[in-house]
């Protein structure tokens, strides 16, 4: 892959040069260099990779169109928004479709998030074209990728990650589940994330300006990492944390990122996968504990996995009594039949072998043990 061919396509496919506020480059090239040096990537998987990477260069001049034709959207305020972070593989998803399912706040939909423009209309949000291309989408991914399958919730109108917006900017975890990008990791992990914040609020300007309310529920673990950069964009944001046993996370982040990747690599390599996401995870952990210390403490909201699993709906009102948040009682009927269909405990849940990604239960357990004894972490068999 070369960078300057495919911001070339990117603009010929716009008919545009102007990819807004800068800063994006340097990203994009630490990733495709990366790619090149070090993910190994078969004829698929550079194909696959290419697609991403233009689609979200002409996702950035679509956006920047708009806000050049409107520049009021600019003038969108983004009012307290409650980010869902921590672990991976803790629930997180789960509770994101429950919180969705209150139509007084707005979530990030799949179909919107991988392709925020034309932004949509409140009337006619629920017949957009982009639903349908995105159920397709999920088809063809579920095609391409069959470990995938099941590994979490899918829906088109369904809550989508952060990580997609982030891509916009090439600061992104998304792009490690797909390749082994060891430089591209260690850039990341030290990079200013200012900018991809600042951008993926503009997004969210452009989504909510026909489409309201401003109020948003958002959730990728990997905020955990990002924190200070994060508040600085969003200072009255607040924080649901979900937790859960390492020892059953990381196996499990693992084995996600290796079904994403395996059939894009020739040289698939699934300890690579432990070492970093042993790494990666123990220091987004620290972050967030030394953050929360800093006197911020009230504007977090814990959730842990055993809780959700025991009494979902009961935990959830837990959370919004938290929040200072009522929970309709037609809302809380909708959640718990959404439960009832999609719970996380149903019968033939997948189990991972810690050993296939170099990870050691004990190890992970002494490392880990300034996380599970904050929190009052619970073990699991």
């Amino acid at each position: 892959m070369i960078v300057d061919h495919l911001i070339e396509q990117a603009c010929e496919r716009a008919q545009s040069s102007d990819f807004g506020p800068d800063g994006w480059r340097e990203g994009l090239e630490v990733l495709v260099e990366s790619m090149n040096r070090e993910a190994s990537l078969n004829e698929l998987g550079e194909g696959v990779n290419a697609l991403r990477l233009t689609e979200n260069l002409v996702s950035r001049l679509e956006i920047e169109k708009c806000f050049k034709a409107h520049p009021e959207i600019a003038d969108e305020v983004v009012d307290r928004p409650v980010f869902g972070l921590g672990l991976p593989r803790t629930g997180s998803t789960a509770l994101s479709f429950l919180l969705a399912l209150d139509d007084r706040r707005r979530t990030l939909r799949s179909w919107e998030a991988g392709e925020p423009t034309p932004p949509p209309e409140a009337a006619t949000q629920h017949a957009d074209p982009r639903i349908d291309k995105a159920h397709t989408e999920i088809t063809v991914i579920n095609e391409m990728f069959p470990d995938f399958v099941g590994m979490l919730p899918q829906s088109a109108t369904g809550p989508q990650e952060c990580l997609l917006l982030m891509a916009l900017d090439f600061r992104s975890q998304l792009f490690e589940a797909t390749a082994r990008v060891p430089t591209y990791s260690r850039w990341l992990a030290a990079c200013d994330m200012e900018s991809t914040y600042r951008y993926h609020r503009r997004v969210l300007q452009l989504l909510q300006w026909h489409c309201p309310p401003n109020k948003w529920w958002l959730k990728t673990p990997a905020h955990i990492q990002h924190l200070d950069a994060l508040a600085k964009v969003y200072p009255d944001a607040e924080f649901i944390v979900t937790h859960r046993d390492v020892v059953k996370v990381l196996p499990s982040v693992c084995a996600l990122m290796s079904a994403l990747s395996s059939p894009l690599t020739d040289d698939p390599d699934p300890r690579h996968f432990g070492r970093l996401t042993t790494g990666q995870w123990e220091e987004g952990l620290r972050t967030l504990i030394a953050f929360r210390d800093g006197g911020r403490e009230d504007r977090f909201h814990d959730v842990h996995f055993a809780d959700m699993q025991r009494d979902p709906i009961g935990t959830v009102e837990r959370l919004y009594r938290s929040l200072g948040i009522e929970l309709p009682e037609p809302t809380r009927s909708l959640m718990a039949d959404w439960w009832r269909t999609n719970s996380e405990d149903r019968a033939g849940a997948r189990r991972y072998d810690p050993a296939e990604f170099g990870l050691d239960p004990a190890d992970l357990r002494r490392r880990f043990g300034f996380y599970t004894d904050r929190f009052g972490i619970t073990e699991e068999n």
